[in-house]
């Protein structure tokens, strides 16, 4: 058996597109996948950007907002799981703290496991 850390502390800053969160990367599955663990810290955010491939946002803990093509503000919380096609553009943003997994992938289907939330825009 091995143990790893993905925690905050062995993470990379990231400030592309004015982002402000600290990446710690997790995994990288062939040329197919890639998967992470964002931690944003108060007023963190991962700016506005189109999606290289399907992406699947896990909020872990935590809350905050996310945008996607149409820049509508949607708030999210931990056990909300957020979904962008690839060439979506969205963002990633919170007041307090938000940790969440990444998944980017050339095919992903979230719609086959999870049922989806009702959603209120802010």
């Amino acid at each position: 058996m091995k143990i790893f850390r993905f925690d905050q502390q062995v993470g990379q800053k990231i400030n592309h597109y004015n982002s402000n969160f600290i990446m710690s990367k997790v995994t990288k599955l062939g040329s197919e996948a890639v998967i992470g663990c964002m931690h944003l810290e108060e007023n963190g955010v991962i700016g506005f950007h189109k999606a290289v491939m399907p992406q699947l946002l896990l909020i872990v803990n935590g809350e905050g907002w996310v945008t996607g093509k149409e820049q509508t503000k949607i708030q999210v919380r931990a056990g909300d799981a957020v979904f962008w096609e690839k060439g979506e553009g969205h963002q990633t943003m919170t007041d307090t703290f938000l940790t969440a997994i990444v998944i980017e992938a050339k095919e992903l289907k979230p719609e086959e496991f999870m049922p989806l939330k009702e959603v209120a825009n802010r």
